[in-house]
């Protein structure tokens, strides 16, 4: 496995339009979630960065393709957060443009991550982000977000639940993690290793 230094980590540009998305011969990690599950706290987690991915303190007021170089190998790509009830329906039109214009190269992704609150059954959004991911045939990792406030013995359970309700298969990883305590890093860090060349 090559050695990966996540502190080599810089903010390249963010995407307001297709026209912005990036084009890169390296491979692309994809980050997805809706906006208030904690995606920008996962990334910060896995990096051990406190802030380098912002958290919005308005969830659904990012509609930018955020891109991170990370050791000059591998990309994050932080895709818009979703499912926000208060964004204008303008706005959720946008993102639903841009996204389908995201998910219609499939060339580039190379991984998925997608986010989910494990405390909650995915959400219709979060089923719609999943079918996009397994439109493409990329790999695809599901986080389940928040397992800290979860009781031990509920874990399973709404993991089966997600795992059910997002049409996963055999091939697709699902994770608990915490990124308020670290649970499930080295995995989810495992499995983004495998695409970095």
């Amino acid at each position: 496995m090559p050695a990966l230094n996540l502190n080599n980590a810089e903010f390249i540009k963010s995407a307001a339009n297709p026209n912005g998305f990036l084009r890169t011969d390296e491979p692309c990690i994809i980050f997805a979630g809706k906006s208030n599950v904690g995606k920008s706290s996962v990334i910060n987690r896995v990096l051990n960065r406190k802030n380098f991915a912002r958290v919005g303190a308005h969830p659904g007021k990012t509609i930018h393709v955020n891109y991170f170089h990370i050791d000059k190998k591998v990309y994050f790509v932080d895709l818009p957060g979703y499912g926000y009830a208060s964004v204008a329906k303008t706005e959720r039109e946008r993102w639903g443009k841009m996204m389908e214009a995201f998910f219609s190269d499939p060339d580039r992704i190379d991984l998925g991550v997608m986010i989910v609150d494990s405390r909650h059954k995915p959400t219709k959004d979060d089923v719609t982000m999943a079918d996009w991911f397994h439109s493409t045939g990329c790999p695809l990792v599901v986080v389940a977000n928040k397992t800290d406030k979860l009781k031990k013995s509920e874990i399973e359970p709404n993991l089966k639940l997600i795992a059910e309700t997002l049409s996963l298969d055999e091939s697709a990883v699902l994770i608990p993690f915490s990124a308020e305590k670290g649970t499930g890093r080295e995995l989810l860090l495992a499995e983004l290793m495998k695409v970095v060349k």
